[in-house]
C-alpha cells in the first residue's frame, strides 16, 4: 500500500485515539506520532440500542460510542476544513462500525484505508508493517 506523504493515520479503540503521519514519501514512509487533540465525548445517541440491566451491564459501550463519535466529528471537521488530505484509520472491527456510521461525505472521499485491527500504543513501525501487510 502507497501512503502518500502527510497522510495522517487515526488509530482508535474504545477509550484511546491516537494520531500519526507519513513524514517519509510513498517510496519510504515513516510513521511519526502526532498530538491528538482532547475529544468532548457527549455524545451517547448510539446508546439507545445498547440495553442495560444488572445481567447485561452496557454502560462501557456507551462510553466507547461516545468515543467513537467524538473521533469521527473531529476527524469529519479536519477533513471540512482541509486540515487533512488524506486519511487511514486503524481501530478494532466494533469501534471501526461505530466510526463508519458517522464518516461524513468529504471524509469518506480522502480515506485511503481503513484496518480492523486494535493498534493503539504501538509504534510507527508496528502501524506501517500492519498497513503493508493488508
Amino acid at each position: 500500500m502507497l501512503i502518500p506523504h502527510g497522510t495522517v493515520i487515526a488509530v482508535v479503540d474504545g477509550e484511546k485515539f491516537e494520531l500519526h503521519r507519513n513524514a517519509g514519501n510513498e517510496a519510504a514512509p515513516e510513521i511519526a506520532p502526532v498530538d491528538a487533540p482532547k475529544l468532548h465525548e457527549h455524545n451517547k445517541d448510539s446508546g439507545a440500542r445498547h440495553i442495560s440491566s444488572a445481567a447485561n451491564p452496557a454502560g462501557h459501550l456507551l462510553d466507547e460510542d461516545a468515543h467513537a463519535a467524538a473521533v469521527a466529528t473531529w476527524l469529519n471537521q479536519q477533513v471540512v476544513s482541509r486540515n487533512i488530505e488524506h486519511l487511514i484509520v486503524i481501530a478494532p472491527p466494533r469501534t471501526l462500525g461505530e466510526l463508519r456510521r458517522r464518516y461524513d461525505t468529504a471524509l469518506k472521499a480522502t480515506l485511503l484505508s481503513e484496518l480492523d485491527k486494535e493498534m493503539t500504543g504501538r509504534s510507527g513501525q508496528d502501524i506501517l508493517k500492519a498497513l503493508q501487510s493488508k
